[in-house]
């Protein structure tokens, strides 16, 4: 399994390249919760914003839209 930052594209080339068995996409399943049907669509990736992790309050890492 690897994982640190990768886009749809460099998990791909990744895998196909045998150089892992997993790609995992942590903080872009944050911001984006709908990750699978984005990758599929090509859809736009929402960043994320790392001062809404784990916080209460107005904006927190929940409130991230989904794509229609």
């Amino acid at each position: 399994m690897i994982n640190s930052e990768f886009t749809q594209e460099k998990g791909n080339r990744v895998l196909q390249e045998n150089l892992a068995d997993l790609v995992a996409y942590g903080k872009l399943f944050i911001s984006n919760p709908d990750l699978p049907k984005r990758f599929e669509l090509n859809g736009d990736i929402t960043r994320w914003d790392k001062h809404t992790f784990y916080t209460l309050g107005e904006k927190v890492y929940t409130d991230y839209p989904s794509i229609s």
